[in-house]
């Protein structure tokens, strides 16, 4: 925390994550004040794979973080194993670049935030959000804990944006509600010294074995760091009528112990952290008339892979473009709208709404008891579906992608949300 508080701003971020810290950086460019708060100081840990899909990539391209990304590893796809199988699947690229990465979250997250420095935001550190004050149906300033012998202290702000992570406390005071009837990841990582630290491909196990050698509806990885280390971990599906009955810390090491041996793991792994997810836009109160939820905090995950670094940087910057256009200030025309509450849900419907309707209807399926047992061998027998599998579970299909698989996904998303109770980012549907 900075020694002289910013009493006001002319927007105020909570979160320093990717997506909040992508927000301020895009804002301030842009022209406006902007105060960027998290509550922890930097660097700090996140759970996380830590890998970078090209979709992630993209974005950190469009930050200019171009030549610092150089220096960290490029992976050329995903290595695929399970049911006696081994695939190596290539990025698809098209609109997207062909490359992937990988960054510990305590370097990627400080550099990103650095960057919205950089461009112009304000950074609060160690202040955690505990309230808010309202002028109306509108935010007026943001409550902080003052810390031990310390009085809480607030910051006005005339827009807010929150971006605090999976459990989003702020998100929860603003009304946020996490719905768990589709489909949530429960996931842990660690690190640990590997010999293969420098492969030039991400692996996925998509065959997860229990101590019991029971299969489990989740996947196992690899992410070679290019410092010695991997970043090491499990995931588990689960929905509210089948929760994962797993161990997350306990499967890690049955897991690393599976993997020893091909990827030459030294010691035991360290670092173990574990998360809850909630994907797919399986929330709902995601704005209000000038404040919006991004990232995490707005359940901006991908129900298939676990991945929401892309979907952070891309929130951030999506809610940016209309804080230009005039959102959330009550003079907005247009698309732009005069309130938030209108503007934002409607633009993750827009850019997420399909894909994440199919791909957590797919991702519930995979929770179904005998449903990987016997889908499983068929897919990973063939390189074609599983490219087209690495293709869509991955979400590397941008609106501008007209090909086949691109129309497929998208029309298949389409006819998805026809069947949904409750839309992506919204309300159950009567």
């Amino acid at each position: 925390m900075t020694d002289q508080l910013p009493t006001s701003t002319d927007l105020l971020v909570v979160g320093a994550g990717p997506a909040g810290s992508a927000a301020a950086a895009w804002a301030a460019r842009s022209g406006l004040n902007v105060v960027l708060a998290d509550k922890e100081t930097f660097p700090r840990d996140k759970t996380c794979g830590d890998g970078l899909t090209p979709r992630a990539i993209a974005e950190l391209d469009r930050l200019g973080l171009s030549e610092w990304l150089a220096d960290f590893p490029v992976n050329r796809g995903l290595r695929a194993c399970g049911f006696g199988q081994e695939l190596q699947l290539p990025w698809p690229g098209g609109s997207l670049p062909g490359r992937g990465s990988a960054v510990p979250r305590t370097v990627l997250d400080n550099r990103i935030r650095e960057e919205a420095l950089a461009s112009g935001a304000r950074g609060v550190e160690n202040a955690r959000a505990i309230d808010v004050l309202r002028d109306g149906n509108r935010v007026i300033g943001v409550v902080f804990a003052g810390g031990k012998d310390k009085p809480n202290f607030t910051i006005g702000c005339r827009r807010l944006v929150v971006a605090d992570g999976v459990r989003s406390q702020l998100g929860r005071v603003l009304g946020r509600e996490w719905h768990q009837n589709t489909a949530f990841g429960v996931a842990a990582r660690a690190y640990i010294k590997s010999g293969r630290s420098e492969d030039e491909w991400i692996t996925s196990h998509l065959e997860l074995r229990g101590a019991q050698n029971e299969l489990l509806p989740g996947y196992g990885w690899v992410f070679p760091l290019g410092d010695g280390e991997v970043n090491i971990g499990v995931g588990a599906l689960a929905t509210e009528k089948r929760p994962a009955d797993v161990h997350l810390k306990d499967l890690i090491g049955v897991y690393a112990g599976l993997r020893r041996d091909d990827w030459e793991l030294e010691g035991e792994p360290r670092a173990v952290r574990s998360a809850m997810l909630p994907m797919g836009g399986a929330v709902s109160g995601v704005a209000g008339s000038n404040w919006a939820l991004i990232g995490d905090a707005a359940g901006c995950v991908n129900p298939l892979n676990g991945e929401g670094i892309d979907y952070g940087l891309e929130t951030g910057r999506l809610v940016a473009e209309l804080f230009a256009a005039g959102a959330g200030t009550g003079r907005g025309t247009g698309r732009s709208y005069a309130d938030l509450n209108k503007a934002w849900p409607a633009t993750l419907q827009e850019h997420y709404g399909t894909s994440f309707s199919i791909a957590r209807r797919l991702a519930t399926l995979l929770t179904v008891p005998g449903v990987l047992k016997f889908g499983g061998p068929v897919g990973m027998r063939s390189n074609y579906l599983m490219t087209i599998a690495l293709r869509v579970m991955g979400n590397l299909v941008l609106e501008e992608d007209k090909d086949y698989v691109a129309r497929l996904w998208r029309n298949a998303g389409r006819l998805s949300q026809r069947f949904d109770d409750r839309v992506p980012f919204g309300q159950i549907q009567y």
